[in-house]
């Protein structure tokens, strides 16, 4: 059977450890790296939920997007069972189950979370955008849509739980998509002649200044947006180590919740 050594290795050659912003946590962040792996659940975030998941049915090893630990902003201070980080590293640890965590290198990664929603969004021509930092991809739809058609589009593709938008004004074929909080690249996507763009966590002066950029914004959600991005594990996996049971985190859904 493989080690976690070996799936590390593995997933490094799909979104390499070079492509990680600076300060951003990513690998094998909890695990002995001899460990030999016998079943790996894969889920978008390492919960608590997805933890008993992962214990109930035998997996030793979580591959995640989002890391279980990042010290940039979430310094380790305590593992206590009275803390929900400490919970979730004793529930990991207790139960023997490591944490393989791939990030922005997997946002960046040719065949990571941004092509897998490019393609999701049954985008052809796609390319990386120009400006968008290795993150953004770019491509067209099949044909022309208006905004309804549109929003029903990505509603088919990704099932959000809802969408906000704003309305740049004009048809729509040539789209950008950028995974997560990527409202930063709103001129990006305008510069390069993008009629909308598909991100998600927008800013409320995010919406206006994409208005004044004649630029509409789909606002999707930040995990429907990245999600996409675990079948495309699960499938990497299983080809890579035929001999492990691999499976999608059934329990772990999107968390915000609309009112109307």
């Amino acid at each position: 059977m493989p080690t976690l050594r070996d799936i590390e290795k593995a997933v490094y050659e799909l979104a390499p450890r070079e492509l990680a912003m600076e300060g951003d946590n990513v690998g094998l962040l909890i695990g002995r790296p001899d460990r030999e792996v016998t079943k790996i659940l894969v889920a978008l975030d390492v919960t608590e939920a997805v933890a008993e998941e992962a214990a109930e049915m035998g997996a030793n090893l979580i591959v995640a997007h989002h890391p279980v630990m990042n010290c940039a902003w979430s310094p380790v201070q305590t593992i206590r069972d009275d803390k929900p980080q400490g919970r979730l590293f004793l529930k990991l640890i207790e139960n023997d189950i490591a944490a393989i965590c791939m990030h922005t290198n997997l946002d960046r990664a040719n065949g990571g979370v941004n092509d897998a929603l490019a393609a999701r969004l049954g985008l052809g021509h796609v390319e990386k955008l120009p400006g968008g930092d290795g993150v953004l991809r770019v491509g067209e739809l099949p044909g022309e849509m208006v905004l309804p058609e549109f929003l029903k589009w990505v509603k088919a593709a990704i099932a959000p739980n809802g969408i906000r938008f704003a309305d740049g004004g004009k048809p729509i074929r040539k789209v950008a998509v950028g995974g997560g909080a990527c409202g930063g690249y709103l001129w990006a996507a305008a510069e390069n002649g993008c009629d909308a763009f598909v991100t998600s966590d927008l800013k409320y002066n995010q919406f206006l200044d994409a208005q004044d950029l004649g630029l509409t914004v789909i606002d999707a959600g930040h995990f429907p947006t990245e999600d996409v991005v675990c079948p495309v594990l699960v499938k990497y996996l299983e080809e890579k180590f035929p001999g492990v049971e691999i499976k999608k985190s059934a329990v772990h859904k999107e968390a915000v919740q609309y009112y109307v």
